[in-house]
């Protein structure tokens, strides 16, 4: 086995995984998951530039991670940076930062890339098992971009769009730096017509439409914090348990009722609900109303729930 670090960098969280894989036999034993809310992206969208505490707050969570790395003796270090830092001007004051903390430089990989991680770490371990079966279309809503993925034994069609939970939270539900709450029938409206414009283009290259009817074959899997808050929610749980959440199956009524109450409450409310990180009480509206969106587009009936995603598929991609 080969003792491999990922850590995934995006617009919203830093996540990292240590862990022994094995690549003869496909199996990946984890060692260390964490995840730390350092929204990298604020203020990206407006500004084009990452700000200097959103920096110094991924530094911060870097300096941890380098402790964990090195506690537990990864011998390959793979750093991948996802959405915010594609689109940031100032980008190189981030990458000389992590290659001073980390001792890796990060790769700003591209939505394609993204995308391709996502699908490996997401379907590794569903391939082959009857209650599973592919072929499947793989779903990342990140905090910056969304990565459609569609395949069996491997890849065949991918897409990123950038719509994601902290970009379209800031675009359409922030008034001065303040977030409306709850959002307005007009700001709903608003964040509904960009994630349409967002499938139109994502289907140019990744079959969406009534993808996911039973009658044609495709798992919906869907990945990252606001799917996994979502069917927390759904599955009333009394505190965040990843084991129970990982490969549920959450239906479309569920989604959409979830999403309706997250969109109608305030965020006390959304702060008292066991399950919810709170990085994630003021953008998780956001989040399940793509999730949403996803699933009426495909006519997925139901989504599979999966713990494992891009962070997974970076380890595969070193070992």
């Amino acid at each position: 086995m080969t003792r491999v670090a990922a850590v995934d960098c995006g617009t919203n969280s830093i996540r990292l995984l240590v862990a022994d894989a094995d690549p003869a036999t496909g199996e990946l034993i984890e060692l260390d998951r964490r995840m730390k809310i350092v929204r990298l992206g604020q203020g990206v969208d407006r500004t084009g530039r990452l700000a200097p505490e959103a920096l110094e707050r991924t530094f911060a969570a870097c300096r941890e991670y380098a402790e964990v790395i090195r506690e537990l003796g990864a011998e390959r270090v793979r750093f991948v940076a996802t959405s915010a830092s594609r689109d940031a001007e100032n980008r190189e004051e981030f990458v000389h930062g992590v290659m001073e903390i980390l001792g890796v430089e990060p790769e700003v990989i591209t939505g394609d890339q993204e995308a391709e991680f996502s699908f490996t770490g997401a379907t590794k371990e569903l391939m082959g098992r009857s209650h599973v079966p592919g072929p499947y279309l793989v779903v990342d809503i990140g905090g910056g971009s969304t990565e459609f993925v569609e395949g069996g034994e491997g890849v065949r069609a991918a897409r990123s769009v950038d719509i994601g939970c902290v970009r379209l939270t800031e675009r359409h539900l922030a008034v001065d730096g303040r977030i409306t709450d709850p959002p307005t029938e007009d700001q709903i409206a608003a964040i509904k017509r960009d994630v349409d414009t967002a499938l139109n283009l994502a289907e140019r290259t990744v079959p969406l439409t009534r993808a996911c009817r039973p009658a044609d074959g495709h798992a919906l899997v869907g990945l990252a914090g606001s799917v996994t808050t979502v069917a927390g929610i759904a599955l009333g749980l009394a505190e965040y348990e990843s084991s129970a959440i990982h490969h549920s199956r959450i239906t479309l009524d569920q989604v959409r009722e979830i999403t309706g109450k997250l969109l109608g409450s305030t965020h006390d409310e959304r702060a008292r609900i066991p399950v919810m990180h709170p990085g994630r009480v003021d953008v998780i509206g956001a989040g399940a109303l793509i999730l949403l969106s996803i699933m009426e587009r495909t006519g997925a009936e139901e989504v599979v729930v999966s713990e494992h995603d891009i962070l997974d598929g970076i380890a595969w991609s070193i070992a």
